[in-house]
């Protein structure tokens, strides 16, 4: 542990491990909207923020459990294609509050290519919003989707059904067969956009 009369005691969100303050400070100088990301062991949170002088104001928000409680999702709430979905609910939200553009907050997460982050503001953009983002960090259009899963889990059903039944274990038990995770994608996607397209913005399907 560092000692002496130069060392200062971290702040308390950062010893947690919740906030890097020179980020922060770098984002509040720039006044701009933040796109913030979060992960816990089951979640994907988003939540779209303006600070003010008196503290940030959460214009529009999702959360990944939202996707089963309003649209059915049964696939798990933390793998690529849900953090897609409820960076896609995010940004359509915020374009509803007249959101334009906003710039990504991982917060202490590491920009690792291909994250979940990544696929959160690959959603968000989707949306409409205007995000400024290196494209090589973003996942490849079938691991967003969930292609991919679904050729493991046919693979793995096929070669060793016991390993299949513990890896997937929770979206069984929901009732979901993971091989069919692009077909639920694909519904949840465009159910998401005919909300959109009833509060009056125009979304596309990609």
């Amino acid at each position: 542990m560092a000692r002496g009369a130069a060392y200062k005691v971290p702040r308390r969100r950062r010893r947690e491990g919740k906030t890097n303050y020179y980020r922060r400070y770098r984002y509040i100088l720039s006044r701009a909207i933040r796109l913030v990301v979060r992960k816990t062991n089951k979640y994907i949170i988003v939540q779209v923020i303006k600070a003010t002088p008196i503290g940030d104001v959460v214009i529009a928000s999702a959360h990944s459990r939202e996707l089963v409680k309003l649209f059915g999702w049964t696939a798990g709430t933390k793998n690529t294609p849900a953090a897609y979905l409820t960076g896609f609910l995010a940004g359509i939200r915020a374009r509803y509050m007249g959101v334009e553009e906003a710039v990504l907050d991982i917060g202490l997460h590491t920009p690792t290519k291909g994250a979940k982050i990544f696929a959160v503001a690959k959603g968000a953009i989707d949306s409409g919003l205007k995000i400024p983002i290196d494209e090589e960090m973003i996942p490849s259009i079938d691991r967003i989707k969930g292609e991919t899963i679904a050729e493991y889990a046919k693979r793995l059903k096929n070669e060793d059904p016991e390993k299949y039944q513990r890896q997937f274990s929770s979206i069984i038990k929901s009732g979901f067969e993971p091989e069919k995770l692009p077909e639920l994608f694909e519904r949840v996607y465009k159910d998401i956009i005919q909300i959109a397209n009833k509060i009056g913005l125009e979304v596309k399907a990609a």
